[in-house]
């Protein structure tokens, strides 16, 4: 647990001038917060937030311990909740820090992997990965990075849905059962070229059944005068 510490500084104002002062100084704001528990504001260094994300097996769902001395949050053991993004850039712009017990359960979403080629792809198929994501229940401590699917016996028109999967042990399912995770499809055929109408182009002669209608028009147009 002690390689994934993370320092954090408590701030005692907030606001969107003090976040950017915050960003030019290397840091970014965030929040810890927890059931039955007051919130408390910090502030902590992306990099290191960044670096103890994607050096961890659990990645997002590594459980952190926080250390801010001679805070009340000191020692606490969170998620991270939330990881607000420049839209832009990429970088972290905020942070929710979810406070947990390493004895109580929580739920977490949890990555889908595809792994294998599917033996449809070879006959002209297409897979297609639905659902991204595992709402799943365990202890902190037992979260998996992700959770990895062989795709390699689906064939043209196979699926796998939530129910088909393996989980490891301890872990529990909370998403649908019946959701489709990734299956085989056959490709579009493409569509045919919708007919285009013939236009008469000025000079033509028109059809044999246009040339009637004007010839029975302007005969009808002459009977009218006729009767004036």
């Amino acid at each position: 647990m002690a390689d994934n510490a993370l320092e954090v500084q408590i701030r005692s104002v907030s606001g969107k001038g003090v976040a950017r002062k915050l960003r030019a100084a290397g840091r970014i704001p965030g929040i810890c917060y927890g059931r039955g528990e007051a919130s408390v504001p910090v502030t902590v260094d992306p990099t290191a937030l960044r670096r103890l994300i994607e050096g961890s097996d659990a990645g997002m769902n590594t459980v952190i311990h926080l250390r801010a001395q001679g805070s009340p949050i000191d020692g606490k053991l969170v998620l991270v909740r939330e990881l607000q993004r420049d839209p832009v850039q990429g970088s972290f712009v905020h942070a929710d820090f979810y406070a947990v017990d390493v004895q109580q359960v929580v739920e977490v979403k949890v990555p889908i992997r595809l792994t294998g080629k599917a033996r449809g792809v070879d006959l002209g198929g297409i897979v297609d990965h639905a659902l991204r994501e595992l709402e799943l229940a365990c202890l902190p401590l037992a979260i998996p990075r992700e959770i990895t699917i062989d795709v390699s016996n689906l064939d043209v028109g196979s699926s796998l849905h939530v129910r088909d999967l393996t989980l490891p042990e301890g872990v529990q399912l909370r998403s649908d059962l019946d959701l489709s995770v990734v299956s085989v499809v056959a490709p579009k055929a493409e569509e045919e070229a919708a007919p285009v109408a013939a236009v008469a182009v000025e000079g033509e002669a028109p059809a044999e059944g246009e040339k009637a209608e004007g010839a029975e028009a302007g005969e009808g147009e002459k009977e009218e005068k006729g009767g004036d």
